[in-house]
């Protein structure tokens, strides 16, 4: 079996980075982030546009490019490493596969193509308690009303929720979960920004009251679609992580060789090539757990059930680290705010919390394999 990148994917790799990289520095990323939105609209637009970023991992079918999950990996782990301020992940992660796993023909004919284009943009509302990191037990419910639904609740924790036009929310409709799509001008949606760590990915409180909503996918089958939708999503996530793991190792060892002291560059000293070593092991191991749960996406959905939370628990972890560690060799400089150093340490440690800690996902490792 071979794990290798194609050539193909290699030259996906490229063309991502090279846009990023020119239209969207880091200076660019801390102009946007101080904005009211947090989103880079013209980066958006030329993403789904130009590139097609978007449509990667949506069927042909419904407007999109056909790829799997290991080239939407690729483009995460680029976005990541570049601290892009788009939606993406909230849109074509999760949105776009809670839809395929739906099985909503209606649905997935009706939205896919719009979020392929990135003519709009979904986010997933699932979340309602801290420490919950799961739909069994949601108190918001969605009552039928003639041919749709009438919903009520709070949802907190929704990724990227300010930017969105569109949300799938999970409500509970008699006992069972169940997802609902929700516009977001509709009357009775409240959407309120949520101070995050990260000013990088925005979060969002959004209050729903008596919000006309439609059903996707079953009734009830909202546990079992939202479980299956994590792994996805912790799969992806992993593969983000390691791209700005990799890019706050390369920050390192480039400062190591370029910092004198005592007449000589501090790469050269025992102490900072630990370091450095320990941060290139903790890299590599975690891309080797990132691409494997990318991979057991595409082909093996048993095996993503370990794979995925074995990837969210090492990658987080192994990115806190690394941003940790950057930070650490840095010394004086690394510790003032105003350095990139501090925007990787925050999105690392956002990260790594998101969907639960690694206490949680190790938790769960150890459940699916019988431990």
């Amino acid at each position: 079996m071979n794990f290798a990148f194609s050539e193909e994917q290699q030259e996906l790799r490229k063309s991502v980075r090279r846009f990023l990289e020119d239209k969207s520095p880091v200076s660019e990323v801390r102009r946007i982030m101080e904005s009211e939105t947090g989103v880079d609209e013209k980066l958006w637009t030329q993403g789904a546009e130009q590139l097609g970023l978007c449509a990667i991992a949506i069927p042909e079918a419904y407007g999109g490019q056909g790829y799997g999950q290991v080239e939407l990996g690729i483009i995460l782990e680029e976005l990541g490493r570049a601290l892009t301020p788009i939606p993406y992940f909230s849109s074509v992660v999760l949105a776009a596969n809670a839809l395929l796993l739906s099985e909503d023909e209606r649905a997935k004919s009706e939205f896919l193509p719009k979020i392929a284009s990135g003519e709009r943009r979904f986010a997933v509302a699932a979340l309602e308690t801290p420490h919950h990191y799961d739909v069994t037990k949601v108190a918001s419910s969605a009552e039928p009303s003639g041919e749709s639904y009438l919903l009520n609740g709070t949802k907190r924790y929704v990724v990227d929720g300010p930017s969105s036009s569109d949300l799938l929310v999970f409500a509970s409709t008699g006992g069972n979960a169940s997802m609902f799509h929700v516009s977001c001008d509709a009357p009775g949606v409240r959407i309120d920004p949520t101070p995050t760590l990260d000013l990088t990915r925005r979060l969002a409180t959004i209050n729903f009251e008596n919000v006309e909503a439609q059903l996707v996918g079953a009734m009830g089958g909202g546990v079992q679609l939202y479980d299956r939708l994590m792994d996805i999503a912790c799969a992806q996530m992993a593969n983000e992580m390691m791209g700005g793991a990799q890019r706050v190792l390369e920050m390192a060892v480039d400062y190591a060789k370029t910092r004198i002291q005592f007449g000589r560059p501090i790469g050269s000293f025992q102490a900072i090539k630990h370091k450095c070593a320990d941060m290139l092991v903790e890299v590599e191991s975690g891309k080797s757990a990132a691409y494997y749960a990318a991979w057991a996406a595409d082909n093996d959905p048993l095996e993503l059930k370990v794979a995925a939370p074995l990837a969210k628990a090492f990658c987080g972890d192994a990115y806190f680290v690394a941003a940790s560690e950057n930070i650490q060799i840095h010394g004086g400089i690394g510790f003032t705010w105003e350095h990139d150093a501090h925007l990787y340490f925050k999105r690392a440690k956002a990260s790594q919390l998101m969907f639960g800690d690694s206490s949680y996902f190790r938790s769960q490792l150890a459940t699916e394999i019988g431990i």
